[in-house]
């Protein structure tokens, strides 16, 4: 029985899945990851932040508020072996998660992305990387920046006149969106997205930003300090 175990084991450790991978090559597979995760220390986005992952119990993240109950009931620790698990089929290791994710079936791209990941998510590692000019340490060529979780927020208490929304107005199936450069653009409602954030870049209450997105600039994001301005600020009128 001894032997039959040490040879199952030893299968497990020897198998491409927990095989040693190569960050440089898990950097490039971090993008798919970056836009909904961060690796900066209680920067959450859509996801919590990966920031010192190893060995913290699912679910635990003070600062995020939006785990599932699923993974809260889990019970799971994240290691080597838990976080490839989750990487191969979230949904067949946590039935019921929250996270919009297929997986990934090559083990070796598994390797590489953890390998990346137990580097990156350490303590202090994001300084160390800055330093070091982002990821030339690992052959990055100083793209961290992105790699920290889709870029540094823009300060939005300080934006230029053109972004600083005085007015909106909503006409049928369309916003008017007046800034202090005395300009007002049209969107049609689907394009405008109305969002809050309370966090230190967020705007100051009574002064929402306009964020432009889409390649035509035919898309925007207007960005409140709270969710009671927002009523408050768009007056129906034609």
């Amino acid at each position: 029985m001894k032997r039959l175990v040490a040879v199952a084991l030893a299968t497990i450790l020897l198998s491409p899945a927990f095989a040693e991978g190569d960050p440089t090559r898990g950097q490039q597979d971090f993008r798919a990851c970056a836009p909904c995760h961060s690796l900066q220390p209680d920067r959450n986005m859509t996801g919590p932040s990966l920031a010192g992952i190893w060995g913290r119990k699912a679910a635990s993240l003070p600062s995020f508020e939006r785990y599932s109950d699923a993974l809260k009931s889990s019970g799971v620790v994240w290691d080597d072996r838990s976080l490839d698990g989750w990487l191969v089929d979230p949904e067949a290791m946590v039935p019921g998660n929250d996270m919009p994710f297929a997986g990934i079936k090559d083990s070796r791209a598994r390797a590489d992305l953890l390998a990346f990941l137990r580097q990156a998510t350490k303590p202090g590692a994001q300084q160390q990387m800055a330093q070091q000019g982002g990821m030339k340490g690992m052959g990055g060529g100083g793209m961290m920046g992105g790699m920290m979780g889709g870029g540094h927020d823009p300060d939005l208490k300080s934006v230029e006149p053109a972004k600083q929304v005085k007015a909106i107005t909503y006409c049928h199936d369309t916003y008017r969106v007046t800034t202090a450069d005395g300009k007002t653009r049209a969107f049609w409602e689907r394009n405008l997205r109305l969002k809050t954030d309370s966090g230190k870049d967020g705007p100051h209450r009574g002064a929402p930003a306009l964020v432009p997105a889409g390649m035509m600039g035919d898309r925007a994001d207007v960005i409140f300090a709270a969710p009671d301005e927002i009523s408050k600020t768009i007056e129906g009128r034609c």
